[in-house]
């Protein structure tokens, strides 16, 4: 099976999404998610995840749909994030985890432009299986590298907490 590559897909508000396989660590069901004060709005706080505290996306937001009610079942994908030769570790949330798909690369195609101000940098590709489209991301290019550093100064900031 030469060029075939594994990915995860999900759901999120109806969308189809996936991510290469190689970039997620686990999916952990319904986790209590600490809250952590002025943290940007698509922060949906901080998991123990293997005894190293991670952040937590909210994935929704990120991508500017509407918020996820209390009472929707998620699950948080804990994905390895490799920005500026750092690896950082982040947990995002989707809504329902679909399957693990194995894709020619070849059958990828390009997303289409959709106007100057959406970015869509973090966008791979894009398949038509039967009557959904699924949306690859590069989830290494989803979050800015300002917003990476918001993001690991959230997690020393809980570390430092929670030890004392």
């Amino acid at each position: 099976k030469v060029g075939l590559q594994s990915f995860l897909s999900f759901g999120v508000y109806g969308e189809n999404f996936a991510v290469s396989v190689h970039k997620v660590l686990e999916v952990l069901e319904r986790q209590k998610v600490t809250k952590i004060p002025k943290t940007p709005p698509y922060i949906e706080g901080v998991i123990n995840f293997r005894g190293e505290i991670i952040p937590v996306a909210k994935t929704r937001e990120k991508f500017n749909m509407p918020s996820r009610k209390k009472s929707e079942k998620y699950v948080i994908i804990v994905l390895e994030l490799t920005i500026n030769e750092k690896t950082v570790i982040l947990g995002a949330t989707a809504d329902e985890v679909r399957d693990v798909i194995e894709i020619n690369k070849q059958e990828i195609k390009e997303v289409p432009e959709l106007g100057t101000d959406y970015d869509t940098s973090f966008l791979t590709g894009m398949i038509k299986i039967k009557d959904d489209f699924i949306i690859f991301l590069d989830v290494d290019k989803i979050f800015s590298d300002s917003e990476i550093i918001q993001v690991s100064k959230i997690t020393e900031e809980s570390k430092k907490q929670i030890e004392q």
